[in-house]
């Protein structure tokens, strides 16, 4: 049975073969024109597909020999690249006559794509290109070649990296075994080892033409590979715009692969994705938003016009541009900052604060420096109801958070014998619940999607650094940093990444708003301007925490101590402790 709900369906006939092609979305639309991978047919793409005919006209076709289509007589010869070529332009003469198509390409799909969008005859027919899991052949010639003529370690341990990854194509160029293999045992269990391994979904996919569509796929390998790989074109560049989304756990492709790109392709924008190979069954979204932004800026509806260049090189802009960020504690300091770090990689961002007025400035600046759109929630992080009420309307109005930051926070300081049940309710709503109830809620939606994601819980130096006038900020601080702990392990599996920052002394509004206990409220305002001052001295500026927070999200770093009196009290809590607790004996200039 058929992924593509809704789909119409057609057969085009070219050089003896007869392609099965499906149709979803309006036809006055721009054309997308999904090209699958091996071992794969079109239904790898239904998830993508669905998605994008919201939007656009999307074609999908069976590859020569895969899913509905036939194969050619004999198989050997049958899947050169030229005739793939034929293929192609055939699918697009029938769906596109008059204009030029949006091509996307994953794994031998994109080996393909780079074929049609570097030959001379494919010049006008195509208007932009997404590469996802699939290097031009050419260019892989080129870098083997460059890397044998001039070998130095890097280049050696970069060959001897990817050669490993290959494995599977050696196989693939003996004869008769992968035919047998992917009729026998392999082809029965693929599906569980996709389940397994890659974390596709049980959805349906792979259908049940896979052990044929495996076997005649390794001609791919046959008939091109070794051909290409020694003698590549050299006149490989790219006529089209093109985007590049690289999963960063792909177990068949480094990453090195595509170091020297921007020399074939000038129109180049680049993505990558914490994910691995199949991700058009694991990351649709993300997959989709991306090829929607892409098509959308270059789609020639009515007249030709120039090129869009790429969007100026911004730091992990390849990594969150279009993903969906949500900060707590957003109206300043630290969340403030973290949001237009976010915006500027150019994610979307959802500022969340008590303060009505902080949060929409926030969402206001951050589309100033970049984010192709921001939001303002108001919400107290300690109510319950209404953190649910505020999760229902992300998930319904913008999607499910791909980044959730965790940030919201407020001081207390004060002896412990001093500090009320009150003080330590209020400590504990913002500071612990309120992390509690994101990771619940957003975490939940996260999970529930099954497409990953990361969650940033906001810690600080305090977790692991007792003080005899902090006990109640100490003790949130340090459950934050052990729930983070505990769900980084349970939500690995989930492709769910947790981080706990844990900064120091950071010039920030919290002195300002921080509860002193067991003094008057003169003396509480004394203590308050004190603190303020000394925190601004110490001068750290909240940016730095912020690209702190990116970086742990880029890097799915577990803890991540930020200012240098975090990073030695860090060190002290493993290999001197006691010299910790004697620093907490001392009592606080304050």
């Amino acid at each position: 049975m058929s992924l593509l709900r809704g789909a119409r369906e057609r057969w085009i006939r070219t050089g003896g073969i007869e392609l099965c092609v499906a149709e979803l979305g309006e036809p006055d639309r721009p054309v997308v024109v999904l090209v699958h991978g091996y071992p794969d047919s079109k239904e790898v793409w239904s998830e993508v597909a669905l998605r994008l005919a919201e939007r656009f006209h999307v074609v999908l076709y069976d590859v020569r020999g895969h899913g509905r289509s036939t194969a050619p007589v004999p198989l050997r010869g049958g899947f050169r690249l030229e005739k793939l070529t034929d293929d192609f332009l055939a699918v697009v003469d029938a769906v596109s006559p008059d204009r030029p198509v949006h091509l996307v390409g994953h794994d031998w799909g994109s080996v393909q794509g780079w074929e049609f969008a570097t030959i001379a005859r494919t010049e006008g027919r195509i208007a932009s290109f997404t590469s996802i899991s699939g290097p031009s052949l050419d260019h892989f010639g080129h870098w083997i070649g460059r890397r044998v003529a001039r070998p130095t370690p890097r280049r050696v341990v970069q060959l001897l990296g990817q050669g490993a990854k290959s494995w599977y194509v050696y196989l693939l160029h003996t004869p008769v075994v992968p035919e047998l293999a992917w009729r026998g045992p392999l082809g029965r269990r693929w599906p569980d080892l996709l389940r397994r391994v890659e974390k596709v979904p049980a959805d349906g996919y792979p259908t049940a033409s896979l052990p044929s569509d495996a076997a005649h796929g390794a001609w791919l390998y046959r008939d091109n590979v070794r051909p290409r790989l020694r003698h590549p074109r050299p006149d490989a560049y790219a006529h089209v715009p093109v985007q590049l989304i690289t999963p960063t756990r792909d177990a068949f492709l480094s990453e090195r692969l595509y170091d020297e790109l921007d020399r074939w392709a000038p129109l180049l924008v680049r993505r990558t994705l914490p994910a691995k190979h199949w991700v058009p069954r694991t990351r649709p979204d993300q997959v989709a938003a991306w090829i929607t932004d892409f098509v959308t800026a270059h789609d020639e509806r009515d007249a030709p016009v120039a090129p869009v260049p790429p969007p100026p090189r911004r730091r992990y802009a390849d990594r969150f541009a279009g993903q969906l960020v949500l900060v707590t504690g957003a109206a300043s300091g630290i969340g403030r900052a973290t949001a237009l770090a976010f915006a500027g990689a150019g994610a979307r961002v959802v500022a969340v604060d008590r303060d009505a007025e902080g949060a929409a400035r926030t969402a206001e600046l951050s589309r100033l420096v970049g984010a192709p759109a921001a939001w303002a929630e108001v919400v107290d992080v300690a109510d319950e109801p209404a953190m649910e009420e505020l999760g229902a309307k992300v998930a319904a109005e913008y999607g499910t958070v791909d980044v959730l930051v965790n940030n919201a926070g407020i001081g207390m300081s004060g002896p412990f014998l001093e500090t009320t049940g009150e003080d330590w309710r209020k400590v504990l709503d913002v500071n612990l619940w309120g992390v509690i109830h994101g990771c619940r809620i957003f975490g939940g939606q996260m999970a529930e999607r099954g497409q990953g994601g990361h969650i940033v819980n906001t810690a600080s130096a305090a977790a692991f650094q007792p003080s005899r006038a902090l006990s109640a900020y100490c003790t949130s601080k340090a459950a934050v940093l052990m729930l983070s702990e505990c769900l980084r392990a349970e939500l690995a599996g989930r492709d769910i990444g947790v981080s706990a920052v844990c900064p120091g002394l950071v010039k920030t509004g919290i002195t300002a708003t921080a509860l002193f206990t067991g003094v008057s409220d003169g003396e509480q305002e004394r203590l308050r301007g004190r603190a303020s001052r000394l925190y601004g001295l110490r001068g750290y500026p909240p940016e730095k925490v912020a690209d702190a927070v990116l970086r742990a999200v880029a890097e799915n770093r577990a803890v991540v101590p930020v200012t240098p009196e975090a990073r030695g009290a860090r060190l002290l809590s493993r290999l001197a402790p006691g010299a910790l607790r004697a620093l907490a004996r001392l009592s606080p200039p304050l």
